[in-house]
C-alpha cells in the first residue's frame, strides 16, 4: 500500500512536470504568426479607452488637414483681394475640395518629398488641379501648421468651456441642496471645527471657477500666428506685392479676419512664441488640479462613509473583495490629472530651447502633449459632471461623525453659559479640561462612544445649564456663516457666470461616462 502511494506521487509530480515544461515551452516560443493580427498594434488608452468623440475629433487628421485647406483658400483669397492674379475659378475649386482629402495619396507624396506639408500641398492640387500654381503662394510649412495648432486649441478651449459650465451648474444645485447640513471640518485630516457640506463644495466651484476665468481669457486672447513668413519677417510676401509693406500688413490682418479670429500675434520667428503653448498648458495644469483636489476630497469621504460617488447596480468595486465600493471614478480622474499636471514643465522646456528662430525639437513632443493634454482635461469634466449628479450623501453617518466629536467643540459655548449665569470661569475651566482628558481616554482606550456631555450632565457645577444642554450642541451653532457664505457664492460668483452662459447649459455631450 505505501508503495502504492509512492507510485502515485510519483505520477502526479512526472503530470505537473510535463504540464509544466509544456507550459514554459509554449510561453517562451515565439508570438504565433498570423495570430490576433487586429490587435498587434499598441492603442492608446487615452484615445481608445477614455477620450470622448468631440475632443478626439478637433484633434483628428480630418480636422487638421481641412483646415490645412482653409487656411491654404483663406490665404488665396486674401491675395486675389489685394490685387495678385488669381482668378474665382480657382478659388471656387479650392473651396469645393476643402473635404475631398486622398490621405492614401498624400502619404505616397510625403514619402517622396520627406515632407509632410508638400505631400498634402500636392494632394490638394491632384483634386483642384486649375488651384495648384496658387497653393501655398508665399508660406511656409508653418502657415498650415501654426496657425492649425491655434484653431485646434481654440476648438478644443471652447469645449472645455463648455464643459466647465456644465460641471459647475451640477455643483451649484448639490451645494445648495446641502448649504445648512452641518458636518466636522478637518484640517491637516483632523477633526476641526464644523463646517457644512454645501460650504465645502463651494470650495471645489470656486477652483473650477477661477479655471474658467483662465479658459475665458485664453480664449478672448489667443492670436494666431497668421502670415509671417520663412523666420517671421515677411520677406516672401513682400516680394510678391513688390515692396508694398501696406499690403503685406493688409494680407495678415485679412487672413487673420478670414479665420475666425481677432488678431495675430504681433511678432514670430518661424513660429508663434511656444510660451502660448505653456499657457494653455498651464490653464489645462490648473483644471486639473482643481479636479484632483475635489476627487481627492470625495475619496476620503468615502472612506467615512458621508459621500459617495454614483455606484451602478451592476459595477464590481473588487474582483476578490466582493462588498466594496471603491471610487474609480474619482481615482481615474486624479490618475488623468496627475499626468495632465505633469504637462506644462515638458511645454516650458520646450520653449525655452527654441534657439532664435525657431529648431525642430519642439515639433514631436507638441504632436503629444497639445492633443493629450486637452483629449484628459476633457475626459476629467465629463467624469467629474458624471460624479457631480450623483453624488450621494449620508446625512445620519455625517451627523454620528459630528456629535462624535462636537461635545468637545461646544465646551466653550458650556463654559460662557455657565459664566453668565454666575459660574466660576476658573473652576469651571478646570473642571472641563478634567472631564475632557477622560472622556477622550474612554474613546480613545476603550473604543466607547464621547461621553463628555454625560459626565457635564451629571457635574453639579454646571447644573445652570444641565436643562439647555440639547440646545448648546445643536451642530447648527457651530457652523457659523457657512449657510450665508453659500447663498453669497451662488447668488454673486456663480450665478452670473451660469446666466451669461445658460446657452452652453443646453447642449448635451455626445459620450457618457462607460468606464
Amino acid at each position: 500500500q505505501i508503495q502504492k502511494k509512492k507510485t502515485s506521487l510519483k505520477n502526479v509530480y512526472t503530470i505537473m512536470s510535463t504540464n509544466a515544461d509544456k507550459f514554459l515551452e509554449l510561453t517562451h516560443a515565439p508570438f504565433p504568426a498570423n495570430t490576433l493580427s487586429d490587435q498587434q498594434v499598441y492603442e492608446h488608452p487615452l484615445v481608445k479607452r477614455y477620450a470622448t468623440k468631440e475632443m478626439s475629433f478637433v484633434w483628428s487628421p480630418a480636422m487638421k488637414f481641412t483646415t490645412w485647406r482653409k487656411l491654404w483658400t483663406a490665404l488665396a483669397t486674401a491675395e486675389q483681394e489685394l490685387g495678385i492674379e488669381i482668378t474665382d475659378e480657382q478659388l471656387e475649386e479650392m473651396r469645393k475640395k476643402i473635404y475631398d482629402i486622398d490621405f492614401e495619396f498624400a502619404e505616397k507624396k510625403e514619402r517622396e518629398f520627406r515632407h509632410d506639408v508638400m505631400g498634402h500641398v500636392h494632394a490638394f492640387g491632384e483634386v483642384a488641379p486649375k488651384a495648384m500654381p496658387i497653393i501655398h503662394l508665399g508660406a511656409t510649412s508653418c502657415y498650415v501648421g501654426d496657425n492649425t495648432d491655434i484653431v485646434q486649441i481654440k476648438e478644443a478651449l471652447l469645449l472645455i468651456k463648455r464643459k466647465l459650465v456644465q460641471t459647475i451648474n451640477i455643483l451649484r444645485k448639490f451645494a445648495v441642496e446641502y448649504r445648512d447640513l452641518p458636518t466636522l471640518g478637518f484640517t491637516h485630516y483632523q477633526p476641526a471645527q464644523l463646517t457644512t457640506v454645501g460650504k465645502r463644495c463651494t470650495l471645489w466651484m470656486q477652483d473650477l471657477l477661477l479655471d474658467l476665468q483662465k479658459v475665458d481669457q485664453e480664449i478672448n486672447e489667443l492670436p494666431m500666428r497668421g502670415v509671417k513668413g520663412t523666420t517671421g519677417t515677411q520677406a516672401s510676401f513682400l516680394e510678391l506685392f513688390d515692396g508694398d509693406h501696406e499690403k503685406v500688413k493688409a494680407l495678415n490682418k485679412r487672413v487673420t479676419e478670414l479665420m475666425g479670429f481677432k488678431k495675430a500675434i504681433p511678432v514670430s520667428g518661424q513660429t508663434y512664441t511656444r510660451k502660448i503653448d505653456y499657457s494653455v498648458l498651464s490653464v489645462l495644469s490648473g483644471i486639473a488640479q482643481s479636479a484632483y483636489k475635489m476627487c481627492g476630497d470625495i475619496r476620503l469621504l468615502s472612506n467615512l462613509k458621508e459621500v459617495e460617488e454614483p455606484f451602478s447596480k451592476t459595477q464590481i468595486g473588487s474582483s476578490a473583495m466582493a462588498y466594496k465600493r471603491n471610487p474609480m471614478r474619482s481615482e481615474r480622474v486624479c490618475s488623468l490629472a496627475r499626468y495632465v499636471m505633469s504637462l506644462p514643465n515638458a511645454a516650458a522646456n520646450t520653449h525655452a530651447n527654441q534657439w532664435f528662430e525657431r529648431t525642430l525639437d519642439d515639433s514631436a513632443i507638441r504632436r503629444i502633449y497639445l492633443p493629450e493634454g486637452f483629449l484628459a482635461v476633457d475626459v476629467i469634466l465629463n467624469l467629474l459632471s458624471n460624479i457631480a449628479d450623483g453624488l450621494h450623501v449620508w446625512p445620519n453617518v455625517v451627523k454620528a461623525h459630528v456629535m462624535a466629536e462636537l461635545p468637545f467643540m461646544s465646551t466653550e459655548v458650556i463654559l460662557m453659559e455657565c459664566v453668565k449665569k454666575g459660574g466660576d470661569r476658573q473652576v469651571l475651566h478646570e473642571a472641563i479640561r478634567v472631564h475632557s482628558m477622560d472622556a477622550g481616554a474612554v474613546v480613545k482606550g476603550e473604543g466607547k462612544p464621547n461621553d463628555l456631555m454625560e459626565r457635564i450632565a451629571k457635574d453639579s457645577l454646571f447644573a445652570a445649564v444641565h436643562a439647555d444642554l440639547d440646545r448648546l450642541i445643536d451642530p447648527k451653532l457651530f457652523v457659523g456663516r457657512a449657510p450665508e457664505q453659500v447663498d453669497e457664492f451662488i447668488s454673486e460668483e456663480i450665478d452670473p457666470v451660469i446666466e451669461a452662459n445658460k446657452e452652453l447649459l443646453n447642449i448635451e455631450s455626445v459620450d457618457d461616462v462607460n468606464v
